[in-house]
């Protein structure tokens, strides 16, 4: 990793040096500008200059990214991402072994009329029977392109099984490859030392809340006896919603993540599988209020956290801003990029919360004491 991108995920560069980044204007290898670009999309001051650099940049180092098995993930993710993806680019990005294959598998089923001979000429499409059921479903497929697909699936010993887009959900066909490696695995919980579901069970998990700690089907008899004992209806009601959602497949609690209620996504949110964590954010039911408490949450992995701060829907809100900062499980360079968007005030309290890394506390006390000079000299 380049010493330059570390600064910049960590907004420890001047703002003119920001800027001629997101224009492209750094003198860096092409791979590295490349990488510090689509890091910059998410920040929230540059991210529409930086894409519109993207957007333009150089065919050739463009295409050498596209098929370079040690491009970073985050740049495949980037260039394959539906809002840009670039036909020029499809061809490298799908024959490079380091893209995912759930991510051709939403190429497949989303490609435009343009893309779509691109994938039916693709060796890996070819003779990958998950995205050729993908591409079996997507609604721009022509009847000789179909036959193709059909006759490719056969090859593979495949039956043509097209994923409708009605009674499919994206998410689900983005992932499905992930799914179906996780499917099987036991159910575990991410929790805090001695709380699992938030309701002051002592005793149950050794880890520190500062480290990802897990928790299995072994620990529910000793929860619901502690709930009968207890006789509270919501501690009994909550204990009886996660054994329910502890008999689950993989595939069935994605599902619950999308079309479940609050109750369900307060626990599915903390799922030890990233795959069913990241689907509550994908809910169509998921309020505002909720994604505020999951910024808040200790008891979750640190890719929801960094994927909430990835979704502008739900930046918009301060309030989740506000959370992820002062929650100290929110990556540093998550962290530090909306520093700077905190009220004054807030940065003040900030600034004495001992919970949150030092650097967050420092940065937080410089930005508070130039935001009060400045306002200072209106």
């Amino acid at each position: 990793m380049s010493r330059m991108i570390e600064l910049i995920r960590q907004s420890a560069v001047p703002a003119n040096i920001m800027r001629a980044a997101a224009r492209g204007a750094l003198a860096l290898p092409p791979a590295e500008m490349i990488e510090i670009l689509v890091q910059l999309t998410t920040n929230p001051v540059f991210a529409q200059e930086s894409r519109m650099t993207l957007a333009g940049w150089d065919e050739t180092s463009s295409l050498a990214a596209a098929s370079d098995p040690h491009t970073p993930p985050v740049v495949l993710e980037y260039l394959s991402n539906q809002e840009n993806l670039r036909p020029r680019l499809v061809p490298a990005l799908l024959e490079n072994p380091a893209l995912d294959e759930s991510r051709l598998m939403d190429i497949a089923h989303h490609a435009s009329r343009e893309i779509i001979p691109l994938l039916l000429a693709s060796s890996r499409v070819q003779t990958t029977a998950n995205v050729l059921h993908a591409l079996a479903g997507n609604q721009r497929l022509e009847e000789r392109q179909a036959q193709r697909v059909r006759e490719m699936l056969a090859g593979l010993g495949e039956q043509w099984k097209p994923l409708q887009a009605e009674e499919s959900v994206p998410y689900e066909v983005a992932h499905a490859a992930e799914i179906v490696a996780e499917e099987g695995k036991p159910f575990a919980l991410v929790t805090l030392t001695g709380d699992i579901l938030g309701l002051g069970f002592d005793g149950i998990s050794a880890a520190p809340p500062t480290e990802d700690a897990v928790v299995t089907l072994e620990v529910l008899p000793a929860l619901e006896a502690k709930a009968e004992a207890g006789a509270d209806p919501v501690v009994q009601k909550r204990i009886s919603t996660l054994h329910r959602i502890a008999k689950l497949g993989v595939g069935e609690r994605v599902q619950l993540a999308m079309k479940g209620n609050r109750e369900e996504r307060f626990i599915l949110i903390r799922d030890g599988c990233k795959v069913v964590a990241l689907a509550v954010l994908e809910s169509p039911k998921l309020a505002e209020n909720e994604v505020e408490v999951f910024a808040s949450m200790r008891n979750v992995q640190e890719i929801v956290l960094r994927t909430i701060a990835l979704k502008r829907r739900f930046m918009k809100a301060y309030t989740v801003v506000k959370a992820l900062v002062n929650n100290p499980r929110t990556p540093l360079d998550v962290a530090l990029t909306l520093l700077s968007h905190l009220l004054v005030n807030d940065l003040k309290i900030l600034s004495a919360n001992k919970n949150v890394p030092d650097t967050i506390r420092k940065l937080a006390t410089k930005l508070y004491n130039q935001k009060k000079t400045a306002a200072g000299q209106r």
